[in-house]
């Protein structure tokens, strides 16, 4: 077991978390990154990813992450393959956290950038035709199924929203949902009803995605929940829309959330309640949950951190050596 000192700890990868690495690292703040139980975040289950600028060709969600990782740690960002399990917020700077392999982590500035994932539906097929047909972001995925079949499952904001989007592509959306009447905003559904390339399906749940020859999404089977009996709906794309788990848990009573559980901001900043602790990508970010948007509030909190110790006596004394005990 080791203590890990710096002046900015980053918890959590993908997007927002090496962005705030690079600037933290170019900004001489000596970053530390433990990287959590998935280094690099959704990124690295999407495949194609066609709407990151600075890139002509399709490029792949896994390679990305993997130079997001190099510059990082080439710019001079240490890496700890880790998982913070206990952190103490309340009482810093300096804060310190603990992370599963037992190590200590103490930082003068702490980023999170522990993202969010989507819920699924644990059915039979959902995962194994992931990225092929199957997918939780229209805005990310949307451009593949251009004049193709597709449906959108859920009946929040969020489903709404998506199919909406969805006509940017496609004459044909379906919008499943397990009740007869959605729950989104009046003026979303207001839109939804007004479009003729929607149709609503009510009171359908879906038991199972099956693939065609190809081994590519071609259909699914649906339930309905009046009557039991089962259908089928042909599709090329199905989007799974019933929202999204933003990863918190850690600082449960520590930092505010808002009703779905994401972390509260300073409007217009990655700032929360608590001096020298920043958030930034999708752990606080319910709205846009996208990589160049995620980097860009990663950049923001870099920035900020580096304004925060320049006002803090303890930020212009040199780090004490790294203390380690086998």
């Amino acid at each position: 077991m080791a203590t890990h000192r710096t002046k900015m700890l980053i918890i959590g990868s993908g997007p927002a978390g090496y962005s705030a690495a690079i600037y933290g690292a170019r900004a001489m703040l000596e970053p530390v990154m433990v990287q959590g139980l998935q280094p690099g975040g959704q990124l690295t289950i999407t495949t194609d990813v066609e709407n990151y600028p600075g890139f002509a060709d399709v490029i792949q969600g896994p390679w990305l992450m993997e130079q997001m990782r190099a510059q990082a740690e080439h710019v001079g960002t240490k890496m700890h393959w880790d998982t913070i399990v206990e952190i103490d917020l309340k009482n810093g700077p300096p804060f310190r956290a603990v992370g599963d392999s037992g190590d200590e982590y103490i930082g003068d500035t702490v980023v999170i950038a522990t993202g969010a994932s989507a819920k699924w539906l644990g059915v039979p097929g959902e995962q194994e035709l992931g990225g092929k047909g199957v997918s939780a972001c229209a805005t990310c995925d949307g451009f593949f199924y251009r004049g193709k079949k597709v449906a959108v499952i859920g009946g929040g904001n969020t489903a709404v929203e998506e199919a909406l989007y969805l006509t940017n592509h496609s004459d044909d959306v379906t919008l499943i949902h397990r009740r007869d009447e959605l729950r989104s905003e009046k003026i979303l559904q207001e839109r939804l009803f007004a479009s003729d390339k929607i149709t609503p399906m009510w009171n359908k749940t879906v038991e199972r995605f099956e693939a065609g020859e190809n081994g590519s999404l071609h259909h699914l089977v649906l339930k309905d929940t009046v009557t039991g009996e089962e259908s089928t709906l042909e599709v090329d794309g199905a989007f799974v829309a019933i929202g999204h788990a933003p990863a918190t848990e850690l600082f449960k009573d520590q930092l505010p959330t808002d009703e779905s559980g994401y972390l509260l901001v300073e409007p217009g900043t990655p700032k929360t309640e608590i001096p020298g602790v920043f958030a930034c990508g999708d752990v606080m970010d319910h709205t846009y949950r996208q990589a160049v948007t995620a980097a860009g509030t990663g950049c923001m909190a870099a920035l900020d951190a580096e304004r925060f110790l320049a006002t803090m006596d303890f930020a212009k004394e040199e780090l004490p050596a790294v203390e380690a005990a086998e």
